[in-house]
C-alpha cells in the first residue's frame, strides 16, 4: 500500500523547500514520509530551493539575552509555550528573564553544553520552576535551549530582534575596546539575518558536505554534462555552498561590497592585532 502524506506533512515540506504542493506530495509518497529524504529528493530533481536548516516554527515563546556589565560574558535562552498569549504574560516574561540571568551566571560555557535542569533556581531546581509556572498558566512550557559565552580576551555581544523571536550571542577575541564591541554587535546582527552554519569552512559537518556533494552529482548527471568535466562542476558547487553558508565568506548585510571576513580584517588592522570570532549561537523561536 502506497504512503499517503498528511496535509500537515506536505505543508512542512513546502515550508522547508519552497516546492509546490504536488511536488511535495509526490516526494513524500516516494520516500514513505521521510521528511529529510523527501527534501533531498526534491533538490536532486532541481525542484526545491536550498533547504532551510529547520522547519516551520512548532511553538511560541521568547528568546532572552543577559550580558555582563563588563561585556566579557553573557547568556541567551529560549523558553517555549503553546500560545502567543501566554508568551506575553507577566509570569512567563519574568521566568524567561530570570532564566537568562541564571544561565549568564551559572550555566556551562558553550551552546547546549550541558543540562541546567537540576541547578538551584528560585528556591527549587530549574526544571521544577518551569513546571510550576507551566501549571500556573495552564500551558506546557519547555526550557528549549541556552548558550553561554565567556571571553576575557575580548567581548561577548548580542543582537535581539524587537519581537524577541530571534537572538544571537557572539564571542569575539582581540583588541579594540569600544571598536571591538561595535564590530561584535555588527557580526551578531549579520548572523541574525544571514543564518550561517559556522564561522569558517572547518565548522561545516562532513556529513552535510557529503549530502551536498551527492545532490550536486545527481544534478550534474541529470543535466547531461560531459563525464570529463562533471567532477570540476561538482567541486564548484560545493565551494559555492560553503561560501554561502560560513560567516567569514558571506557578504556583510550592512555593506554587501565586502565579506564579514573583510570587515574583521579591516578592524584588526585598525586595532593593531588579530581579531577572531570564536563562536556564535543563533536562536529562533521554535527551531531546533
Amino acid at each position: 500500500m502506497s504512503y499517503k502524506p498528511t496535509p500537515k506533512e506536505i505543508s512542512e515540506l513546502r515550508s522547508r523547500t519552497g516546492a509546490g504542493i504536488g511536488d511535495c506530495k509526490a516526494a513524500l509518497e516516494e520516500t514513505a514520509g521521510d521528511m529529510e529524504k523527501a527534501g533531498e529528493l526534491l533538490r536532486k530533481k532541481g525542484i526545491a530551493k536550498a533547504e532551510k536548516r529547520a522547519g516551520r516554527s512548532a511553538s511560541q515563546g521568547l528568546v532572552v539575552i543577559e550580558l555582563a556589565a563588563d561585556g566579557k560574558s553573557g547568556g541567551m535562552i529560549e523558553l517555549n509555550c503553546e500560545t502567543d498569549f501566554v508568551a506575553k504574560t507577566d509570569d512567563f516574561l519574568a521566568l524567561a528573564r530570570d532564566l537568562a540571568k541564571h544561565v549568564a551566571a551559572n550555566a556551562p560555557v558553550g551552546v547546549k553544553a550541558g543540562s541546567v535542569d537540576d541547578q538551584s533556581f528560585r528556591g527549587k531546581t530549574v526544571a521544577e520552576a518551569v513546571k510550576e509556572v507551566s501549571g500556573k498558566t495552564g500551558e506546557a512550557m519547555t526550557f528549549a535551549r541556552y548558550a553561554r559565552f565567556v571571553q576575557p580576551a575580548g567581548v561577548v555581544a548580542s543582537y535581539l530582534h524587537h519581537n524577541g523571536q530571534v537572538g544571537v550571542l557572539v564571542t569575539v577575541e582581540g583588541p579594540g575596546g569600544d571598536a571591538l564591541t561595535a564590530l561584535a554587535k555588527d557580526v551578531a546582527l549579520h548572523v541574525a539575518s544571514a543564518d550561517p552554519i559556522g564561522v569558517s569552512d572547518t565548522d561545516i559537518p562532513a556529513d552535510l558536505i557529503e549530502r551536498e556533494r551527492r545532490i550536486a552529482e545527481e544534478q550534474v548527471a541529470a543535466e547531461g554534462k560531459p563525464e570529463n568535466i562533471r567532477a570540476k562542476i561538482v567541486d564548484g558547487k560545493i565551494r559555492k555552498f560553503v561560501a554561502e553558508r560560513v560567516l567569514v565568506s558571506q557578504p556583510f548585510v550592512k555593506d554587501e561590497t565586502q565579506t564579514v571576513g573583510d570587515l574583521i580584517k579591516a578592524a584588526a588592522k585598525q586595532a593593531g592585532g588579530d581579531i577572531v570570532v570564536k563562536g556564535f549561537a543563533r536562536f529562533k523561536v521554535g527551531e531546533a
